[in-house]
């Protein structure tokens, strides 16, 4: 259901569901009022991906501002709490597993079947594209969260020692930028998780790979690529991520990774 899922996959980064006890500063939103926020916001996101009469500038602006009446709030006051949770990545991805349940729910109440679980026939190839979400990714300062976020959790374990390779291209990047794409990818195996990041500071084709350890299933993939737009310049950068996958090798499978962009001269 790749085309459902990218109802909120590309700025989904923009997420998350706390799991309630933290303390936000002053003029951020809490945890529970980032949900709700976000959760309306990427809905009105779908809205405008899907109807092309929503496209146009004018209209985008006036639906996310009647989010912001909705919920009592400031454009400042949600673009502040976006930065803010984006400097705490951990908090934003656990907000981001209640909010993609709440849309899970609307969308299943509108008639939709539920959502999907990677299937299990993924799990006995030796290897197999697992990337959920669209296969290209935008990055510009006036996007309301400005990455994706990914999240896959087989119906069964991916096998014990399982191998995970995150490929993309990149490309728009211009020496001096204040931000740059940063990229993290996570797997988790019972009370273990494994992580790698790495910051993309020119442009080219990436492989990041993760080797789960050979005594543990699997039981979650997620991560996320993103760019922070705090103090960027607003007049228009764009960058351009394509070719994403996510691949997944079984125990012993060989693979071979590309070789970094090398520098300039």
């Amino acid at each position: 259901m790749l085309k459902r899922l990218s109802i909120y996959g590309v700025m989904l980064w923009a997420v998350g569901m706390f799991a309630g006890c933290g303390k936000t500063p002053d003029g951020i939103l809490s945890e529970k009022d980032m949900q709700a926020v976000l959760t309306d916001m990427l809905t009105a996101e779908a809205v405008t991906d899907a109807d092309a009469e929503y496209r146009n500038d004018t209209v985008k602006l006036a639906l996310y501002e009647s989010v912001f009446r909705k919920h009592g709030i400031s454009r400042a006051m949600y673009d502040s709490s976006l930065v803010w949770y984006g400097r705490n990545m951990d908090v934003y991805m656990k907000i981001y597993d209640r909010v993609t349940a709440d849309l899970d729910r609307r969308i299943y109440m509108l008639g939709n079947l539920p959502p999907e679980t990677a299937p299990a026939d993924l799990v006995r190839r030796d290897s197999t594209d697992i990337w959920p979400r669209r296969l290209m990714a935008v990055f510009h300062p006036k996007a309301l969260f400005n990455g994706v976020v990914f999240d896959v959790k087989p119906e069964v374990p991916f096998p014990s020692g399982s191998a995970f390779v995150w490929s993309v291209r990149v490309w728009g990047l211009k020496e001096g930028m204040k931000h740059y794409p940063e990229l993290r990818l996570h797997v988790e195996q019972s009370d273990t998780v494994l992580t790698i990041s790495r910051r993309i500071t020119r442009d080219g084709y990436y492989e990041s790979a993760v080797q789960s350890m050979p005594a543990r299933q699997v039981e979650r993939v997620y991560g996320y690529i993103w760019m922070n737009t705090a103090d960027a310049d607003r007049t228009g950068y764009r960058v351009y991520a394509d070719n994403i996958r996510l691949m997944r090798y079984n125990y012993n499978t060989p693979f071979d990774l590309s070789p970094e962009p090398a520098p300039q001269e």
